[in-house]
């Protein structure tokens, strides 16, 4: 329990009307969820305006309200505080809440369209066999030391967050690696946290149904780097175009990293097998256990924020090795006549296009490659194309398949995927709108040594149609026609 004058220390306050002496333990932004003793948050969001619920907060027993425009009608007894951005403000409270669990712990931020889970998920298993007890905050997962919570966001809401670290730091955890969301920047879920560094790994085309341009999406990503301190790290891919532009107005210490171009932690790819590559980081040679450029670059970001943290690089480099892939991350299994299946989380056109490429440069080129890809509903509609023409471009044959149609129907989806597809490809695609049934032809039309990659919903475990979420795993079909 905190007093409000506690809760509302460094917010940015506009008016006040009532007590800030009452005592409260807790924070709402959902109306459902208020009780006696509640402070509720009027959000301003892009479908809901939290300030409609306001009386309904009050009816339920709200102490407080925090809001943009104060109501006109005001209830003896409850504490009004305006604000000009309430998420701004919800954010520093709910740290305020849990007595700033972020500065009790040292906070790894990770930004960027692709990676973000990988490179997260990889510092937590990095820092767990250095024998520290670590939290991880992720789109597949929570996790406070060896317990694992559901997710739902990639950026969990402010209130989550704080409390997921407030529990990391009273259960011992020494680190939390934290993805980082262009959403969760911009609504300010992660404003006020202490972050011990940030690291960005690539910016390509993706959430532009929420962010409308590529520039807001860049300059959102970059928000997350100029709010550093200078007692952080920023660890940035110099290779990417906009490597540079992320940290060039950072307070934070920057580092970087790359394959191509001269680099604090600087790669090179020697040798590729499904089973994993010999890489050179900083002239020494060593042999990882996962594949692809893309994965070279995930696994510098993780050992350049090893080393930023105190850990002695060649300690680093022993513990990289044993690295293994994520959930969902170009995660492959062999059946017994000998047929290669991954599944793969890539649902952007630049990771489809890195996970296929990485496949096509092991390969012998006797065997076929099936890929069985589709597109989320209510999203970005303008990758759908370049989805198609790269699945076409470099598979011997395409299954066009449902992901997540959402509220959309899932013929119009795939027909915007269709119309990517290059007239000279066409015999080689096909549409099956149902997911199970298109898993199950790539397994039937697959011979010994072929590859089928199943690419858009990785760890995932459900498919979302019409708003309701039916259990699904690319994983747990493709083993059953697989018949391994």
């Amino acid at each position: 329990m905190k007093k409000i004058k506690d809760i509302i220390y460094k917010v940015e306050i506009q008016s006040i009307v009532g007590s800030t002496d009452t005592t409260i333990d807790h924070l709402a932004f959902d109306s459902r969820q208020v009780s006696p003793k509640t402070l509720f948050i009027a959000i301003v969001g892009e479908v809901v305006d939290g300030h409609a619920y306001i009386k309904q907060a009050i009816d339920k027993g709200a102490s407080a309200i925090l809001c943009q425009t104060r109501p006109t009608d005001l209830v003896e007894g409850v504490t009004y505080i305006v604000v000009e951005d309430t998420n701004r403000a919800l954010a520093v409270m709910a740290a305020n809440l849990y007595d700033n669990p972020s500065s009790k712990l040292k906070l790894v931020g990770v930004t960027g369209t692709n990676g973000k889970t990988t490179v997260a998920t990889l510092l937590y298993e990095m820092f767990t066999s250095l024998g520290y007890k670590v939290g991880l905050l992720s789109t597949v997962n929570i996790r406070v030391g060896s317990t694992r919570y559901e997710t739902s966001h990639t950026t969990p809401d402010s209130i989550k967050i704080n409390a997921y670290l407030n529990q990391m730091a009273e259960e011992g955890c020494e680190y939390c690696f934290m993805e980082v969301s262009s959403h969760g920047v911009v609504q300010h879920r992660t404003f006020g946290l202490q972050f011990a560094g940030g690291i960005f790994t690539n910016l390509t085309h993706d959430h532009l149904d929420y962010h409308k341009t590529f520039a807001s999406y860049r300059d959102a990503k970059k928000m997350f780097f100029d709010q550093l301190k200078k007692t952080s790290f920023a660890l940035t891919n110099i290779d990417d175009k906009n490597g540079s532009i992320m940290v060039q107005n950072t307070q934070a210490k920057v580092c970087s990293y790359a394959l191509k171009n001269m680099a604090d932690y600087k790669g090179q790819v020697l040798e590729s097998q499904f089973s994993g590559m010999l890489m050179k980081i900083n002239q020494q040679e060593l042999w990882v256990q996962l594949i692809g450029a893309f994965n070279a670059y995930n696994l510098l970001a993780v050992l350049g924020t090893t080393v930023e943290l105190g850990i002695p690089l060649d300690e680093a480099l022993v513990h990289l090795s044993k690295l293994t892939s994520v959930e969902g991350r170009f995660q492959y299994l062999v059946s017994s006549k000998n047929v290669t299946a991954i599944v793969d989380y890539a649902h952007t056109p630049d990771a489809l296009a890195n996970v296929i490429e990485t496949i096509n440069t092991i390969r012998t080129n006797n065997e076929q490659l099936i890929t069985v890809v589709g597109c989320g509903g209510n999203r970005d509609k303008t990758k759908r194309p370049e989805m198609g023409k790269i699945a076409s471009d470099l598979s011997n044959k395409v299954i066009f398949t449902s992901d997540n149609p959402r509220f959309e129907e899932p013929a119009v989806i795939l027909e915007e995927i269709e119309a990517g597809v290059q007239p000279q490809h066409k015999m080689k695609t096909i549409v099956v709108e149902d997911r199970k049934q298109a898993i199950k032809l790539a397994c039937q039309q697959a011979s010994a040594g072929d590859i089928i990659l199943i690419a858009g919903k990785g760890h995932e475990t459900y498919q979302e149609i019409k708003g309701v979420r039916n259990h699904f795993s690319d994983l747990e079909i493709v083993k059953e026609f697989l018949e391994l």
